[in-house]
């Protein structure tokens, strides 16, 4: 009885098995129906006991899955029938004696683990690493792929157990070799990042693939957590190096701020061309170099290359530049305002003269002329109807107006030392301080960011540093802070700090003095001027910590430390023993400044959390960390876009210090690069019920569209002219910002990110983070008798134009294409890097995001990146088509 019931048992859950077989067996074509049985049959024979038959099924088995290649979607079909088999082969290899046909099981097992391992178990690179030492690339790169991946997973693993690492970075060489070979370079960096060893990379990049390598290094650089970045970018430096790229050494060894990398990449380069190009680059960054006889053996070449380096040239293309584009036209502070485009009352109350309005208009001439060396305010020639000459222009302003009216005549005749100093030295035999004062301030705008041997404003300058009246050493102290940006001077330095600690010295002058040397030293971490700084901020009283001014002092700290990230930390700890009154402040504005340009998400989050407390009034604090967040988070797109988000909430739950903060924080994530929506949330903050926020977004739409005569941005200043008519306070930021959205004319940009947004000059980020800190406080600082803190923002004026030159460095007209720049790292093949271009004959305005091409083979450029001064010379393979 038993028997037929264990048939019964046994055929009845049989039946229904047997259908799908058939089922899937008749599904299949018959060549596949023959494949399937083969493979069987190779199973069965591997597992036999003669040597030879296993040998044969093996060699089989491993053809059939190399030349199986099917579609990407599909799993190939070999390794689809060896599926159910897959334990099976497992468990017989486990049972195999040690010899080459076990590897070569291995070799088989390691290719069916890509489909079959667990999650987790990395089959695939066990098996890998038991069998033959074979070539990988040759089972596809699916399998390569997979294996990288867990390589990683298994580095991470074994570092933790502190386990020999020798047979991974075999298998590593292998695979970073196959992707170098396959246009894969982005997959080989990422595996070498996991097992951290870059440096094999560069024995495997060659001539065909270093491009593309090093432009993945730079980009992922900015993603990287410190010290990270930096190793990335030292490896693509070396690569570059390897392959004589130059230009593009010289770029990542600014961007690492590595002096000694620098002198390298002259030291390593004998074309006395490439060479000029180099100090085009390094005058755009404007930082201060020194060749010596190293770098450029023959005295004549060094001296015109520095000359180059020294920005001498600049004025005159420049105004090459203006003539180009036909707008040397001088403007008047009325061309601007275009008040004839409004209705009636906003422009009846405008004809009485009153100081503040005077003061407005000579700012806007001053921005709208910059660099042009005439106007209609101040260089205006004698005119019998008006009666006399510049002195009507300067005496229309009142005491401290006239500072900043003089002053701007530098301003006009910016980068022009020669003809700067000439038209400024009148001034100086005036008996008013005040205009004595703006002629200091002039001479040294006049020579901003233009360095001379014979040092004259220096020269000029530091008599006036120690005169009885304030605001002449203001003058003079702001001036030399200008003048010699970035250049560490130590005569300046020796002859500034004793004013620091000089107890008769009024604040304003020692707020002033410690910008200068935190401008003349950015970035540099200099130990003395940081004690300095730091004992001027002991000596305050209590009353003089509550001043507007003494927010300057722990800024001039943080410029020591622009960029520099850990190197901070000795000062921060420092600070930490401040009055409690600005210590707080301290902090922020430290951490903001050493993390800027650094885009480190972990600072931003920081100084997130300091702004979701919430305060009693009276804090000061918030400014600096709302700031500090665009500052950091200026350095890639993504966080940029993210960081606008952020401010966003901020606006609807912050505290009203925040809120005051968040327009100025705006204007320098999108500075000159009006987006849209960043646009429409200041307009709206431009009308809000408190005015210290409706100033500052109003000052922030002058920033955005800074230089670029945006039309949009133009039409809502004129709105807001005639809507705030009665309020001057508002007027005056109005006007401010209207002179700023045609800054030269719309020639100039103020972004102190350059070459494709990949190099960041710290001069200008202190210029405008100095001036952005001043309008924290708007009453007492640009609307009280400071206003010519407003100047500070011509270290970040550059020409956004590229500039073609032929070998003598004379102006060449070529054909380019303009177009938006399009992020190509990692694409495959040759792709577009621009879109929607136009072509225009050099020279020509960049926008914002905007990139250049050659659209012509006559020349080579002797520049990666075609912006400001660019060397073209003649292709000698170029044939014209007759």
């Amino acid at each position: 009885m038993s028997d037929p019931k264990n048939d019964a048992g046994t055929s009845q859950p049989k039946a229904p098995a047997k259908d799908p077989k058939k089922k899937e067996e008749e599904d299949l074509s018959e060549e596949d129906l023959a494949l399937k049985q083969q493979l069987e049959l190779y199973v069965e024979r591997v597992q036999d006991s003669d040597a030879g038959l296993q040998k044969v099924a093996l060699e089989s088995m491993r053809h059939e899955i190399r030349t199986s290649t099917s579609s990407m979607t599909s799993v190939p079909k070999p390794l689809k029938f060896l599926r159910p088999h897959y334990g099976t082969l497992k468990g017989f290899y486990e049972t195999m004696p040690d010899s080459d046909l076990k590897k070569y099981l291995a070799d088989i097992l390691s290719v069916l683990a890509l489909t079959m391992s667990a999650e987790g178990e990395r089959e695939s690179l066990k098996y890998r690493l038991l069998g033959s030492e074979g070539d990988i690339g040759s089972w596809g790169h699916e399998y390569v792929r997979n294996l990288a991946g867990e390589i990683s997973q298994e580095y991470i693993k074994r570092q933790s157990e502190e386990a020999p690492i020798e047979d991974l970075m075999e298998l590593v060489q292998q695979i970073v070799s196959f992707h170098m070979k396959h246009n894969a370079e982005p997959e080989a960096v990422d595996l070498l990042m996991e097992v951290e060893d870059l440096d094999l990379l560069v024995e495997h990049v060659d001539k065909t693939n270093f491009k593309r390598t090093c432009l993945y290094l730079t980009s992922a650089a900015r993603y990287l957590p410190g010290p990270d970045d930096m190793l990335v970018l030292d490896i693509a430096y070396t690569i570059y190096l390897k392959f004589e790229e130059f230009a593009s050494a010289l770029q990542i060894a600014l961007s690492l701020d590595n002096m000694q990398h620098v002198r390298q990449v002259f030291t390593s380069c004998d074309n006395q061309l490439k060479k000029m190009q180099f100090c085009y680059i390094l005058a755009r960054h404007g930082i201060t170099f020194e060749l010596d006889d190293e770098m450029v053996a023959d005295d004549d070449d060094r001296e015109a290359l520095q000359d180059i380096i020294n920005n001498t040239k600049l004025s005159e293309s420049y105004l090459t530049l203006a003539r180009d584009i036909e707008v040397m036209e001088p403007k008047s502070p009325e061309d601007i305002y275009k008040a004839h485009l409004l209705d009636g009352r906003a422009s009846a109350g405008a004809s009485v003269d009153s100081a503040r309005q005077n003061l407005a208009a000579t700012f806007v001439n001053a921005f709208v002329n910059a660099g042009f060396g005439q106007d209609k305010l101040i260089t205006a020639p004698a005119d019998s109807s008006t009666g006399g000459s510049t002195g009507n222009w300067l005496f229309k302003n009142k005491e401290h107006g006239k500072t900043s009216a003089a002053a701007s005549l530098g301003m006009i005749l910016l980068w022009d030392v020669d003809s700067g100093l000439a038209q400024i030295d009148k001034y100086f035999h005036s008996n008013d301080n005040h205009v004595i004062a703006g002629a200091l301030l002039g001479v040294g705008i006049v020579n901003c960011g233009i360095k001379n041997d014979c040092d004259p404003a220096l020269a000029l300058l530091s008599e006036y540093i120690s005169k009885e009246d304030s605001s002449v050493r203001i003058g003079a102290i702001m001036g030399l802070g200008i003048a010699y940006a970035g250049a560490q001077n130590e005569q300046i330095r020796s002859s500034l700090t004793p004013i620091l600690n000089d107890a008769k010295a009024p604040l304003d002058v020692i707020a002033f003095t410690a910008i200068s040397l935190g401008l003349i030293y950015v970035g540099s971490c200099n130990e003395e001027v940081a004690q300095a700084i730091i004992f001027a901020l002991m000596d305050r009283s209590e009353s003089e910590l509550g001043e507007p001014l003494t927010r300057l002092l722990p800024l001039a700290l943080g410029l020591l430390y622009l960029g520099k990230q850990e190197s901070v930390e000795a000062t921060a700890e420092v600070s930490k023993t401040f009055n409690e009154k600005i210590r707080k402040y301290c902090d922020m504005t430290l951490l903001s400044c050493a993390y800027a340009g650094t885009g480190n998400v972990l600072k931003v989050q920081n100084l997130l959390g300091h702004c979701a407390q919430h305060l009693e009034k009276g804090e000061t604090h918030l400014g600096p960390a709302v700031v500090g967040i665009a500052m950091v988070a200026m350095a890639e797109e993504l966080g940029l876009e993210m960081s606008i988000r952020s401010l966003e909430h901020l606006l609807q739950y912050g505290e009203q210090n925040i809120r005051r903060a968040v327009p100025l924080a705006l204007g320098l994530l999108c500075i000159s690069n009006p987006k849209v929506n960043v646009m429409d949330t200041l307009s709206r903050l431009s009308h809000d019920s408190d005015s210290e926020v409706a100033m500052a977004a109003v000052i922030s739409l002058g920033l955005i569209g800074a230089g670029t005569n945006n039309a949009r941005i133009a039409g809502m200043l004129r709105n807001l002219s005639s809507y705030y008519y009665k309020d001057a306070s508002l007027l005056f930021c109005v006007r401010i910002a209207q002179g700023l959205v045609h800054l030269g004319k719309g020639l100039l940009t103020l972004n102190p990110y350059h070459s494709d947004r990949f190099l960041l000059s710290p001069t200008a980020l202190a210029g405008l983070v100095t001036m952005l800190h001043a309008c924290l406080d708007m009453k007492a600082v640009v609307l009280g008798k400071y206003h010519y803190v407003l100047y500070f923002i011509v270290l970040a004026m550059q020409p956004r134009m590229l500039m073609a030159v032929d070998e003598n460095l004379k102006p060449l007209s070529v054909p380019v294409r303009v177009g938006q720049a399009v992020d190509v790292v990692g694409q495959a093949g040759r792709p577009k890097t621009i879109t929607g271009f136009q072509t225009h004959s050099t020279p020509v305005l960049l926008a914002a995001g905007d990139r250049a091409e050659l659209a012509t083979e006559k020349y080579i450029p002797l520049s990666p990146i075609l912006e400001g001064h660019v060397i073209l010379k003649e292709n000698p393979e170029y044939r014209e088509d007759s």
